[in-house]
C-alpha cells in the first residue's frame, strides 16, 4: 500500500510502499477514504523541537481520517464490515488511573497515531475497535475526516464556561474558526477573533466571528477594551501557540476570567506569570485531545442538530499522491482544513 512517511529525523515526508498493516485480535482495519492535514502534522513536516522530542521515524503520519472497516479482529467489538467510521486518534490502555476515573485524554500510556505509533496517511490503517466512531453512511468523506480535529475545538470550547461571556480566540487556522462555529453554538455572546492572515480572518467571519483583529496592523488589547467596555474577554481560546498571541490574549483578560490553551508554541517562551494569572487571578486549562468520549458525543449533537456547520472549513481537496503541494498550502496559511483523498474518486468536491 502507498503511505506517506517521515523516512529519517530532518525535515521532509515520503511516499513509500508499504505491507497492509495486521489486524489484531481486537482490532479493525479501515480503508482510508479520506484524511485531513493538521497542525501536528505539519511540526512533523518540519522537523520543529516538538517533532524532535516526541516523534521516532520511520514512521506512518497523519492521525484525521474515516474510511470503511474491511476486516476485524476474533474478539474486536466494534463496528461492522462496511461502516463507514471516523477514528479517535488516542490509542489509550484502559487500566491506569486516568483512563479508570473517566480521564481517558490524559492516559499515561497513550500512543498518538501518526506521533507513537503509525498514522493514517495510507490506503489501509489498523487501530482498537473502539477507537472507530461510526459515522452516518450519508456524512460528506471530508467532513468526517476531520471529526477528530473538531474534537480538538469542541473539547477547547466546553472546558470554560462561554454560554452568555465575551470570548476572544487567538488563531484562525482551521481549529479555530471550528472553535468559532462552536462558541456561538453554545451561546457566547461576543466572540472576537484574531489573526495575521488576512484569508483566516474571512473565515473566522464566515464560521461567526463578531469582530476579527490583525495584531501586525491593529492594537489587539485595545480593540478588547473598546469591544467590552473597558473590561476585558471572560474567555480565551488561545488556538496558535504563537508567543505574541498567548501575551495579548492573557492581557486581554477580565480579572478572574478562564482561559483554554490548544496551541502548541514548540518552543519555551517568556511569558508574565505574575500579571497575566496570578494577580489576575485566572484559570488556566491546558487541553489535550478529546474527552473520551464525551467530546465525540457533544460533536455528534453540534452537527447532528445542525448548530455547526463544517462545510465552509474544508476549502481544498487532493489526491495523497500530490501530498507535497498539499502539505505546501497548509503552511501557507491560505486555506481552511485540507483534506486528501487516496483513491480521488473517493473526492466529494473537485480536486486541486
Amino acid at each position: 500500500m502507498r503511505a506517506i512517511v517521515k523516512p529519517t529525523a530532518g525535515s521532509g515526508l515520503e511516499m513509500v510502499d508499504l505491507p497492509i498493516p495486521e489486524c489484531g485480535p481486537e482490532d479493525v482495519l479501515i480503508q482510508v477514504k479520506a484524511t485531513s492535514i493538521c497542525g501536528t502534522d505539519l511540526h512533523i513536516a518540519r522537523w520543529d523541537p516538538w517533532a524532535e522530542t516526541h516523534v521516532t521515524p520511520p514512521l506512518v503520519i497523519g492521525h484525521e481520517m474515516c474510511g470503511v472497516v474491511v476486516d476485524k479482529g476474533p474478539k474486536a467489538n466494534g463496528p461492522d464490515l462496511g461502516q463507514l467510521v471516523s477514528v479517535e486518534s488516542h490509542v489509550v490502555c484502559g487500566r491506569c488511573r486516568f483512563c479508570r476515573t473517566g480521564k481517558g485524554h490524559l492516559c499515561d500510556n497513550t500512543q498518538i497515531l501518526g506521533v507513537d505509533r503509525d498514522g493514517v496517511y495510507a490506503e489501509y490503517v489498523a487501530v482498537p475497535a473502539i477507537n472507530a466512531w461510526p459515522d452516518p453512511p450519508d456524512m460528506p468523506l471530508s467532513i468526517a475526516s476531520l471529526q477528530e480535529n473538531f474534537g480538538n475545538a469542541v473539547h477547547t470550547v466546553s472546558v470554560p464556561s462561554v454560554s452568555g461571556r465575551k470570548v476572544l480566540v487567538t488563531g484562525c487556522g482551521p481549529v479555530g474558526v471550528m472553535a468559532i462555529a462552536t462558541a456561538k453554538a453554545m451561546g457566547a455572546r461576543l466572540v472576537i477573533a484574531s489573526d495575521i492572515s488576512a484569508y483566516r480572518l474571512d473565515m473566522a467571519k464566515t464560521m461567526g466571528a463578531d469582530v476579527t483583529v490583525d495584531p501586525s496592523s491593529q492594537d489587539l488589547v485595545a480593540v478588547v477594551r473598546e469591544m467590552t467596555d473597558g473590561e476585558g474577554v471572560d474567555v480565551l481560546l488561545e488556538m496558535s501557540g504563537a508567543p505574541s498571541a498567548i501575551d495579548q490574549g492573557f492581557r486581554s483578560l477580565v480579572r478572574g476570567g478562564e482561559a483554554a490553551l490548544l496551541g502548541l508554541s514548540s518552543r519555551s517562551l517568556e511569558f508574565d506569570l505574575d500579571d497575566n494569572v496570578i494577580f489576575k487571578g485566572a484559570t488556566v486549562h491546558g487541553i489535550v485531545g478529546r474527552r473520551l468520549w464525551d467530546t465525540w458525543y457533544e460533536m455528534r449533537g453540534l452537527l447532528r442538530s445542525g448548530a455547526v456547520d463544517l462545510g465552509p472549513v474544508v476549502t481544498h481537496r487532493f489526491a495523497l499522491d500530490d501530498f507535497e503541494r498539499a502539505f505546501d498550502l497548509m503552511a501557507s496559511g491560505e486555506c481552511g482544513k485540507v483534506v486528501m483523498f487516496p483513491d480521488p474518486a473517493d473526492a466529494d468536491g473537485p480536486l486541486s
